[in-house]
C-alpha cells in the first residue's frame, strides 16, 4: 500500500501525511570521534512471545544487533540505564544478564560500553546506608567482572533514606573508593523520576549542584566525568564550568543537546542521551562534522532533531521510553511494537503520530515509505483507516 496516510490531530480530526520520498544518507564514520565523548542510552528489545517482564522478556538477539548497530556509526553504548526501562520494567535479574551480554558483545565488537550501577536488587521499602552502598558495590564489581565501565546512577533508595547531604557523601565516597577505573556520576532529575526529587540532600538546585560537586571534587581521580539530566541548559553551563580538571560533563539534557555538546568557546559537553538511541547516524554525521570543523554541517544535521526529541521527551518525561521503542519499530530494527511491562500504551495516537510526523521531518525515519507500512497497522489499531 502507498500514499498519504490519515494522522490524528489533538483536535480529533483526521490530516492527510506524505512522508519524505527517501531519507537522507549519512556515512559511517571511517574512525572514532575526535572532539567529543558520545554514548547512546539503549534500549530494550521485547520477545513478544515472551512474558511480560524478567529476563526470558526480553529479544536478545534483536537487542543486541541494536546495540551493534551504534557501534557500528561510532557510538559508545550505555547499557542498563533508564533508558533500558531500569526501574520501569527491567528488573535487576535481567539487568545483570543485559550487562554481561552488552559487555560480551562490545568485545566483539570493539564498541566502547558503560554501565549503570544502581540498588535496585535491594527490596522497594526502606534501606539503611550500609545496605545501600553494599548494593553499589556489588552492582559495580558485577559490572566490572564483565569488561564494563561504571556509571554510579542515582538511586531511589537512597533518595529516601538519606538525612542530608552527608549521607550522600558517605555513601558516594564508599562506592568510589572500591572501583577499579574512573565512573560516570549521573544525576537523574524527578522529571525523569520523581522517587528522585531533592537528590544530593535539597530540593534547590544550586544547593544540590554546591553538594554533588563538592563530591566530585574530593574524588575527582576516581570520576571521568558527570551525567546531569535535569532538561535545564542553564544549570549545565554553569556545572560544566566548575567542574574538576579532568572531570568531563556528560549531557544528559534531550532538549538542548545541539548548543550543550557544541559549547560556549570555553567549556562544551560529552554526550550520554537517550535521544541518540532514535537518532544514532545522525547524531553520528554532525559529530563527524565537528571533528572535521564544520559547524554549519553540524547544525544542519542536528538541530531538525530537536523538534521530535522535546516531544518524545515530554511531560511526563519518565514515558519517553515509549518514543525510543516506537522509533525503532518504525525503522525497522523491531517487527513488532511490544515493550517489556506493556510500555507501548504509554502515550496515545496522537502523540505517536506527531512521532512520526517529527522523525520524518528530521530526516531519521531510515526508509520513510517502509515506516508508513508500519504506521498503518499502528493506526488501525486505534480504530483509524490508515
Amino acid at each position: 500500500m502507498s500514499g498519504p496516510l490519515k494522522l490524528p490531530l489533538a483536535d480529533g480530526t483526521l490530516s492527510s501525511y506524505l512522508p519524505s520520498a527517501q531519507a537522507p544518507f549519512f556515512a559511517k564514520p571511517e574512525a572514532p570521534f575526535t572532539s567529543r565523548v558520545a554514548y547512546a542510552a539503549a534500549h530494550v528489545v521485547k520477545d513478544p512471545l515472551g512474558p511480560d517482564a524478567g529476563e526470558a522478556a526480553i529479544d536478545w538477539d534483536a537487542t543486541l544487533r541494536f546495540r551493534e548497530h551504534l557501534w557500528s556509526y561510532g557510538l559508545g553504548v550505555a547499557e542498563a540505564m533508564d533508558t533500558a526501562q531500569r526501574g520501569m520494567g527491567l528488573d535487576y535479574a535481567a539487568t545483570r544478564a543485559l550487562i554481561a551480554r552488552a559487555c560480551s558483545a562490545a568485545g566483539a565488537a570493539g564498541g566502547r560500553i558503560v554501565c549503570g550501577a544502581g540498588t535496585d536488587q535491594l527490596p522497594a521499602g526502606p534501606a539503611t546506608l550500609e545496605q545501600i552502598a553494599a548494593a553499589y558495590e556489588e552492582q559495580c564489581e558485577q559490572i566490572e567482572a564483565s569488561g564494563g565501565r561504571v556509571v554510579v546512577m542515582a538511586s531511589r533508595h537512597l533518595a529516601a533514606a538519606a538525612a542530608g547531604p552527608d549521607d550522600y557523601a558517605q555513601v558516594y565516597e564508599r562506592v568510589l573508593s572500591q572501583v577499579k577505573e574512573p565512573v560516570i556520576i549521573h544525576w537523574l532529575g524527578e522529571m525523569f523520576d520523581p522517587a528522585l526529587a531533592g537528590y544530593w540532600g535539597s530540593r534547590d538546585v544550586a544547593v544540590a549542584m554546591d553538594v554533588c560537586l563538592d563530591v566530585l571534587a574530593r574524588h575527582a581521580h576516581k570520576i571521568e566525568g558527570i551525567k546531569l539530566s535535569l532538561l535545564d541548559a542553564a544549570h549545565e553551563v554553569a556545572f560544566r564550568a566548575r567542574l574538576p580538571q579532568g572531570v568531563r560533563m556528560f549531557t544528559g539534557d534531550d532538549f538542548n543537546y545541539p548548543e550543550l555538546i557544541l559549547g560556549d568557546g570555553e567549556h562544551h559537553s560529552d554526550a550520554l542521551l537517550g535521544i541518540f538511541d532514535a537518532i544514532g547516524p545522525a547524531a553520528s554525521a554532525a559529530l563527524q562534522a565537528l571533528d572535521a570543523g564544520d559547524v554549519e554541517r553540524y547544525r544542519a544535521v542536528l538541530e531538525p532533531t530537536v523538534a521530535l526529541s522535546r516531544h518524545m521527551f515530554a511531560a511526563p518525561t519518565f514515558y519517553y521510553k515509549t518514543g525510543i521503542v516506537f522509533l525503532a519499530y518504525l525503522n525497522g530494527f523491531q517487527d513488532h511494537f511490544r515493550m517489556v511491562a506493556g510500555l507501548e500504551s504509554a502515550r496515545s495516537i496522537i502523540h505517536l503520530s506527531d512521532l512520526f510526523r517529527l522523525a520524518d521531518q528530521a530526516g531519521v525515519l531510515r526508509d520513510p515509505a517502509a515506516a508508513a507500512e508500519r504506521m498503518r497497522p499502528v493506526l488501525r489499531l486505534a480504530g483509524i483507516d490508515a
